[in-house]
C-alpha cells in the first residue's frame, strides 16, 4: 500500500509515517518504481507507535517498546520498568499541574476583575511583590 494508504489504516498523517522513517523507527520496502510500499506489518508497526505516543512515550522510549515488543525472549520486567518509569513522570506532572493550578486560583481570587488597570495576576507574572 503507499503512504496514503498506510495513513488511513494507521490514523496518523503522512508527515508523521515520514518522520519515523527518516528517524529509522520504521522501514518500508520499496516498489520497483521507487515509492514507499507498506505492509500489514508497518501499518501495525504504525499504530503501536501512535498508541504508544498518545500514552506519553517519547520517541526514544518508543524506541525501546518496539525493541522489546519485537525481542520474543525479552523479560516483561523490562517492560514493566519503562511503564512504571512513564507512571511517576506522568504522576510528577500531575502534582506540577496541581500547584499551577492553586497558584492560578489563588491570583484569580486576589483579581478584582473590574474597570481598574491594577491586577495582582499580573504583577505575579511581572515578579512584583503584592503591597
Amino acid at each position: 500500500m503507499n503512504i496514503g494508504q498506510a495513513s488511513q489504516h494507521s490514523g496518523l498523517p503522512v508527515k508523521t509515517i515520514r518522520y519515523y522513517e527518516d528517524i529509522a523507527l520504521l522501514k518500508p520496502s520499496r516498489a520497483e518504481n521507487g515509492y514507499r510500499d507498506y505492509c500489514d506489518k508497518d501499518v501495525h508497526r504504525l499504530r503501536f507507535l501512535q498508541r504508544s505516543r498518545s500514552l506519553g512515550f517519547s520517541i526514544e522510549e518508543c524506541r525501546q517498546l518496539l525493541s522489546l515488543y519485537e525481542d520474543k525472549h525479552r523479560a516483561s520486567a523490562d517492560v514493566k520498568a519503562l511503564a512504571n518509569g512513564k507512571i511517576m513522570e506522568v504522576r510528577r506532572k500531575i502534582d506540577e499541574l496541581r500547584s499551577m493550578e492553586a497558584t492560578l486560583k489563588a491570583l484569580a481570587e486576589n483579581c478584582r476583575g473590574n474597570n481598574r488597570p491594577d491586577c495582582p495576576i499580573l504583577d505575579d507574572i511581572a515578579g512584583d511583590a503584592i503591597k
